[in-house]
C-alpha cells in the first residue's frame, strides 16, 4: 500500500513509518505541518525546523504546510495537505498512541478522501514501545517537558534504559505518560534505519520557566552527517 505520513520529527511518527514499511507499505510522502503556536490539539511545534533534515536523511518528499494551531481550525489545514497528495496515496500514516481526540479526527479526514487510517503503535504499551525503538536503534533526545517531575536535565537528554526507568518513576508519582501522550513532553530522533544520515545538533539553547516548570531546546544548529560504517 501506498501510504504518507504525519510526520513531526519526534518518535512516535518517525517509528510509526517503520512499523509501516515493516508491513511492506511504500512511504511516498510526508505531511508535516507546522503550528503557528505551541498549544496545538494535534501538531507538535518544539524543532519541527528539523524536520526538513530529517526527510532528506529519509530521501522522501515532503509536504510542508503552516497551520494556525487553533483547536479544530488546524484540521482544515491538515485537510488541504492531505488533499494535494490523495490521488496519490493509499492510506495515511499517524503514530498515534492513545489520543482518541487525534485518531478520531484523522480518521475521518482519511474517511472523506477514501483512504486508510493506519496505526501501527495505537494502544501498544509505551513502555515497550520505548523499549522496541532502542533495539531498533533509533537515537531519541527530549526536546520539550512539560510536566510535575521534570526538570531542566531533561531537555536534551538521549532516551535509554535509564531514561525510561526514570519515566517509570515519574510515572507512579505524577501519573507522567511514560510515552508522552499527554503532552508531558516531546522528542526528536536523530537516527534510526530509515535515515540514510544522521541528524547532528551542532548547538542548542534551553529555555526553562522556573515559574511553571517546563521548557524547550531551541536548535541554532544542525546538519546531516554521513553514518560510521567502520
Amino acid at each position: 500500500m501506498r501510504v504518507a505520513t504525519l510526520f513531526s520529527g519526534g518518535k512516535d511518527s518517525t517509528y510509526a513509518i517503520y512499523q509501516a514499511l515493516q508491513k511492506g507499505h511504500e512511504l511516498k510522502f510526508l505531511i508535516t505541518l507546522a503550528p503557528k503556536r505551541e498549544d496545538s490539539w494535534m501538531f507538535h511545534s518544539v524543532c519541527i525546523e528539523l524536520t526538513k533534515l530529517q526527510a532528506e536523511a529519509m530521501g522522501v518528499k515532503q509536504i510542508w504546510k503552516e497551520t494556525s494551531g487553533e483547536k479544530e481550525k488546524e484540521l482544515e489545514d491538515l485537510t488541504v495537505a492531505i488533499s494535494e497528495i490523495a490521488d496519490e496515496v493509499d492510506g495515511i500514516v499517524s503514530g498515534a498512541l492513545a489520543s482518541q481526540y487525534q485518531k478520531e479526527r484523522v480518521d475521518a479526514i482519511c474517511k472523506k478522501f477514501g483512504l486508510e487510517s493506519i496505526t501501527p503503535s495505537w494502544h501498544k504499551d509505551p513502555e515497550e514501545l520505548f523499549r522496541e525503538e532502542l533495539r531498533n536503534s533509533f537515537k531519541i533526545i527530549v526536546t520539550q517537558v512539560a510536566s510535575a517531575g521534570f526538570d531542566e536535565n531533561w531537555l536534551g537528554r538521549k532516551i535509554d534504559v535509564k531514561a525510561i526507568e526514570d519515566l517509570k518513576i515519574l510515572n507512579k508519582k505524577f501519573g507522567v505518560h511514560i510515552g508522552f501522550e499527554g503532552g508531558e513532553a516531546e522528542s526528536l530522533v536523530l537516527d534510526c534505519p530509515l535515515f540514510k544520515k544522521k541528524l547532528v545538533i551542532d548547538d542548542f539553547e534551553k529555555i526553562w520557566d522556573k515559574k511553571i516548570q517546563s521548557g524547550k531546546i531551541v536548535v541554532k544548529s544542525a546538519h546531516l552527517e554521513s553514518k560510521d560504517t567502520s
